[in-house]
């Protein structure tokens, strides 16, 4: 008999990760009330299976995945858990490792099992692109249900936590160097010296000029979610002692191109430029 899932819910990864987990032999559910028209056309799409309400899957699932944006983290884990969950609850969040054992402790307080996960890369539609670290006891386990489709999951040696700040460093480069390179060319742009700049980088750093192209139309219209996913990288950095302001000015960066969310094209670099140059 396969394993049932419980996906919270899904987005674009979210979804894409249900519809690896089917591909591996799970029985994925979702939750369709309070969502809106885009998540149902995307669960659908992946043969995810409606249970409506969030005590039907809880009374289902054997498995929660959770993989929301990363400041409703916290109160997705505290839905499940007043429902009385005593399965396995996944937090596959971009979370630092002190928010993970809070979303930890709320759940293993109601009798789940909890699991550490941190995804690295972009939904799963092709193979070897996206992976699906996994910590704390059990964490073998939760593996072998997924590997088997579009997603690697990689169970870890290491504590809950240590999933999370797998992440955190990944993403402490990832989306901050893109960060960083888009509030460059709004600076040069301000200064109007970004033509100069664009000549410089064609000889010194070639690949530089496409990259700051690809950082505004890879984040922006997803900017509004990359902001609490910096605020728990500054907050990943600094509780491991290490300077993490360059996290807060990425918040800021992808918090001014938040109202590009949904928009049905990204911006281009000159007007997300003028956007960041505020």
């Amino acid at each position: 008999m396969s394993v049932t899932i419980g996906v919270l819910h899904p987005g674009e990864m979210g979804s894409g990760v249900g519809a690896s987990a089917r591909a591996a032999g799970a029985r994925v559910v979702w939750v369709s009330e309070g969502r809106g028209a885009a998540t149902r056309k995307r669960a659908e799409a992946d043969g995810l299976e409606d249970v409506r309400t969030l005590a039907a899957l809880t009374r289902e699932a054997r498995v929660i995945l959770s993989v929301c944006p990363p400041a409703s983290a916290i109160d997705v884990a505290r839905d499940v858990a007043a429902h009385g969950f005593r399965g396995i609850y996944v937090d596959g969040n971009a979370i630092a490792p002190a928010t993970t054992r809070k979303v930890g402790d709320i759940v293993s307080a109601a009798g789940a099992t909890f699991i550490d996960g941190g995804i690295i890369g972009p939904p799963p539609r092709k193979p070897g692109v996206t992976r699906l670290y996994l910590s704390g006891a059990g964490a073998a386990d939760v593996a072998a249900m997924l590997n088997g489709g579009l997603l690697e999951a990689i169970a870890m040696e290491g504590p809950i936590g240590a999933a999370s700040a797998v992440k955190m460093a990944y993403a402490g480069w990832n989306k901050t160097q893109q960060a960083l390179l888009m509030a460059v060319r709004a600076y040069a742009m301000r200064e109007g010296v970004d033509e100069a700049l664009l000549r410089e980088w064609a000889i010194s750093q070639p690949d530089l000029p496409k990259r700051s192209e690809n950082a505004v139309a890879g984040t922006a219209r997803k900017a509004w979610r990359f902001v609490g996913e910096m605020d728990e990288l500054a907050a990943a950095f600094a509780a491991a002692g290490v300077p993490g302001q360059f996290h807060e000015a990425g918040a800021e960066v992808y918090r001014r191109l938040a109202g590009w969310k949904d928009a049905p094209t990204p911006p281009t670099v000159t007007e997300a430029s003028k956007t960041l140059a505020q």
